[in-house]
C-alpha cells in the first residue's frame, strides 16, 4: 500500500470505519430492546431535518444540522402519537408511514433546493460521499507525520472519529443503566434508574451517530450498521459484552471488506468501473447477518434471555 492507498484510499476507508462502529454501538441496545425499526425510522427522519437546516442557515456545519435531525426526529415522534391515537393504528405500521413519507417529503425538497454548492442531494442522501473524501495533500504514510498534510484532512474524519469516540465513552460510562433498563425496565425503576430517559437518550445517540455518518456514508449505510452487525452478534453470543466485542467486529470487517469490493472488485473482474462503496459496504453486513444466521452458536435460541 503505497502512497496512491493513503491519498486516494486511507480516509474513506477510516471514516467508514468510525461511522460503521458508532452506528453498531447503540444498535446492539436497539436490537435487544426489540427496536430495530427504530434504527430504520432515525435514518429515514433525518433526511428533511437536514434539508430544512441547509434551506434556513445555507450551511452544512454541524450545529444546524444536528439541530436540524434532531427537530424532525421529535416531530415524527409527535406524528407517529397522533396517527396511532387518531387513527388507533398499530404502533409499527404508524412508525412506517410516519418516517416513510418523512423520508419522501426530504427528497421532494431536496430536489427543489439549490444544493449544488455542497455534497447535498438525493444521490448523497442515500449513497453518501465516501469515495470524494480523499487526502489530497498526502504523499505516502510520513504525511501522517506532516502537521500540513494534517491539516488538509477531510472534515469528515475528526467529526466522524470524534462522535464514534463519544458514543463509546457514553456506553461506558452509563453500561448499568443501559444494561438493566435494557433486560427489565420494571426493575430498573424499582432500583431508582429512570428506564424512560435512558430510552430517549438511547434514541438521541443514535441519531447522533446516523447525523454524522448522513453527510459522508449516506443513510444505506447507517441503516446496516445500526441492524446487521449487532443482529448477527447476537446470533454468535448470549452475553452482552461479547456482542458488543462481534458487534464492532462485523462492523469493522463490513467497512473494510465493503470499501475495498466496492473499489477494486469489479476493476478484478475486468470491468472498467467501481460500484458504490455505501451500497458494498451495506451488502456485505448483510452477507455476514446470513451466514451467521446459518453457523451462529445461538440462532436456535435468540428468544432465550441473555446470561447477566
Amino acid at each position: 500500500m503505497g502512497p496512491e492507498f493513503v491519498q486516494l484510499s486511507l480516509t474513506p476507508l477510516l471514516i467508514a470505519i468510525f461511522a460503521a462502529v458508532a452506528c453498531a454501538l447503540p444498535g446492539n441496545f436497539l436490537i435487544l430492546r426489540r427496536q430495530a425499526l427504530v434504527g430504520d425510522a432515525i435514518s429515514h427522519v433525518v433526511l428533511p431535518g437536514i434539508v430544512v437546516a441547509f434551506i434556513l442557515t445555507g450551511t452544512v456545519s454541524t450545529g444546524p444540522i444536528f439541530l436540524g435531525a434532531a427537530a424532525a426526529a421529535i416531530a415524527a415522534a409527535i406524528l407517529i402519537e397522533i396517527v396511532k391515537r387518531a387513527g388507533n393504528v398499530e404502533p409499527g405500521a404508524a412508525m412506517g408511514v410516519v418516517f416513510s413519507s418523512l423520508f419522501a417529503a426530504g427528497v421532494l425538497l431536496l430536489e427543489q433546493s439549490d444544493t449544488s454548492g455542497v455534497h447535498l442531494d438525493v444521490e448523497h442522501a442515500l449513497y453518501g460521499n465516501l469515495e470524494s473524501l480523499i487526502w489530497l495533500a498526502a504523499d505516502g504514510w510520513h504525511s501522517l507525520l506532516d502537521p500540513e498534510a494534517l491539516a488538509d484532512l477531510p472534515p469528515e474524519l475528526f467529526r466522524m472519529m470524534g462522535v464514534a469516540l463519544a458514543i463509546a465513552i457514553l456506553t461506558a460510562i452509563f453500561w448499568r443503566p443501559l444494561k438493566i433498563s435494557t433486560f427489565d425496565e420494571g426493575f430498573a425503576r424499582t432500583v431508582g434508574i429512570p428506564a424512560a430517559i435512558v430510552s430517549f437518550a438511547l434514541v438521541i445517540v443514535s441519531a447522533m451517530a446516523a447525523v454524522a455518518a448522513f453527510d459522508a456514508v449516506g443513510s444505506i449505510i447507517v441503516i446496516a450498521m445500526l441492524i446487521c452487525p449487532p443482529a448477527a452478534a447476537r446470533l454468535m453470543t448470549n452475553r452482552l459484552e461479547i456482542q458488543i466485542l462481534w458487534s464492532i467486529l462485523f462492523a469493522v470487517v463490513s467497512a473494510v471488506v465493503g470499501y475495498v469490493l466496492g473499489g477494486y472488485g469489479p476493476l478484478w473482474l475486468g470491468s472498467e468501473y467501481s460500484v458504490s462503496a455505501a451500497g458494498m459496504i451495506a451488502t456485505i453486513s448483510g452477507l455476514i447477518l446470513a451466514l451467521t444466521c446459518f453457523v451462529g452458536p445461538y440462532r436456535k435460541r435468540i428468544g432465550e434471555p441473555m446470561a447477566s
